[in-house]
């Protein structure tokens, strides 16, 4: 939610407010706070550079500025050209974190709103970030450069994404996180300064929940359910899956203090079997199944769900028999998942146990299939947070233990060609199915916040056939 922080003030989304009670400033001085308890030397984030399309001449110029989720969980500023320097061997507190801002440009707010930024004035940026020490982005290098002469050390951390895994290092090379690393290598070099990474503890930090962050979470699962809801009773009216689409994404919406979390798949039929379908413009075809993965934002949290559905609100005896293959596996990774656990295992473990109960269920009747992958379609679970795909984009962290506090998703599915006959009709079509949740880590398992989505086939046969014979 962008939230006005002063009377009479009205920034252009610029500054992200988390929902709830606790001022946004101090929420992101914890997470410093937190941060800077964790490194034990110089820490540096750069925000992104520009604004969209700054570098292309033929491009909106209105487009939406997206800031990175590691500048902006520790600052909550949502504009660029920013640094965030934190200090552990500062002198003062307030030395500890120094936010630099670009210049305050008041003829670009006569365009596109109020804009934080660096003037003779900082008193309302301070109230509004919780930045005791702001200065302007111009002078980031000469102060940077500065500490370091006079402080000791033989290294500083800056955020860019290097992982070691497994013995080997996994990395990208051509953000802008990455281009400020070689530039920041480059002007340490002459103080025989070296570099390292601060991706590993800032994700440590980001990926458990906090209270807040957690409350988020449910909310946005709420404002997710009541949406497909409304839309299930309104499957009949629609002729294509952009009408069902655009319909789900206004119900999610309109209840929202943000976004959706990420585009809306809305695939019919054999379009399923397309992972990340985003044609979205065919007909609905009554028999065929369609699959729906939708979700929204609540402050800076999100939801992450799949249905799959029955156009014409009846399973047939092919489809639900799949239907409740992958559901049992679904419930079956529940069970399964707890702090301590590795979703390495946890995933390995849910396809054999598809492979088997399709060879048990499917095949021992007189089934026959031929999957579009081999036997591991995607994984079954990736953290959520600040990104509907938190964590390091290698996802090293399937590696590693889940901790209590850790959200993740929970998304089996089953994606081929499958023919059988059951009770003297012969059923085949190509068919994907998948059903995701999202579950929250607890001390002792784990709590599918997204349960009252409903998911059930005799359930969404009910709700949906309803409408279609009032």
């Amino acid at each position: 939610m962008f939230m006005d922080q002063n009377p009479g003030a009205c920034y252009s989304q610029v500054f992200l407010s988390p929902s709830g009670d606790v001022p946004p400033a101090e929420v992101y001085a914890s997470r410093r706070r937190s941060l800077l308890q964790k490194i034990n030397s110089i820490g540096i984030f750069c925000g992104v550079p520009r604004d969209p399309g700054s570098e292309e001449v033929f491009f909106s110029t209105w487009t939406k500025f997206v800031q990175d989720p590691a500048f902006l969980f520790l600052t909550g500023i949502n504009q660029a050209g920013c640094f965030l320097i934190l200090n552990p061997f500062a002198k003062t507190p307030d030395e500890r974190e120094i936010l630099f801002l670009p210049p305050k440009d008041v003829s670009k707010e006569f365009w596109f709103g109020k804009r934080l930024g660096y003037s003779d004035d900082l008193a309302e940026v301070k109230a509004l970030t919780g930045f005791k020490t702001v200065l302007p982005a111009s002078e980031f290098w000469n102060y940077l450069l500065t500490i370091l002469k006079f402080q000791k050390t033989d290294f500083v951390y800056a955020f860019y994404l290097e992982f070691l895994s497994e013995g080997k290092t996994k990395k990208i090379s051509d953000d802008h996180n990455a281009l400020f690393a070689a530039e920041l290598r480059k002007r340490l070099t002459p103080l025989a300064v070296s570099l390292k990474t601060l991706a590993e503890p800032h994700f440590d930090l980001r990926v458990v929940l906090d209270p807040l962050r957690i409350e988020n979470s449910r909310t946005a699962q709420l404002w997710t359910g009541n949406a497909f809801k409304e839309t299930l009773s309104h499957l009949k009216t629609f002729k294509n899956e952009r009408e069902l689409g655009l319909f789900l994404d206004y119900q999610m919406q309109i209840q929202s203090d943000g976004d959706l979390a990420f585009p809306t798949i809305v695939a019919g039929g054999r379009n399923a079997c397309c992972l990340h379908y985003v044609k979205k413009d065919e007909p609905l075809r009554p028999g065929d199944l369609v699959l729906l993965d939708f979700g929204v934002r609540s402050g800076t949290q999100h939801s992450d769900i799949s249905r799959t559905i029955p156009v014409n609100g009846k399973f047939d005896p092919l489809q639900r028999l799949l239907y409740g293959l992958v559901l049992d596996a679904q419930k079956f990774h529940e069970r399964e998942v707890k702090p301590g656990a590795f979703l390495l295992d946890l995933d390995r473990n849910v396809w054999n146990f598809i492979w088997d109960e399709l060879q048990r269920r499917f095949v021992s009747k007189g089934g026959a299939f031929k999957l579009f992958y081999d036997k591991r379609p995607h994984g079954v679970s990736h953290l959520i947070g600040e990104q509907i795909h938190e964590g390091d984009p290698f996802r090293c962290y399937m590696a590693k233990p889940l901790q209590a506090g850790m959200l993740i998703s929970n998304e089996p599915g089953l994606y081929g060609y499958f023919e059988i006959v059951i009770d003297g009709v012969r059923y085949a079509e190509n068919i994907g199915i998948r059903i995701e949740d999202d579950l929250l880590l607890t001390p002792s398992g784990c709590e599918n916040i997204s349960k009252d989505i409903l998911r059930e086939p005799d359930e969404l046969e009910s709700l949906i056939t309803k409408e279609f014979y009032k």
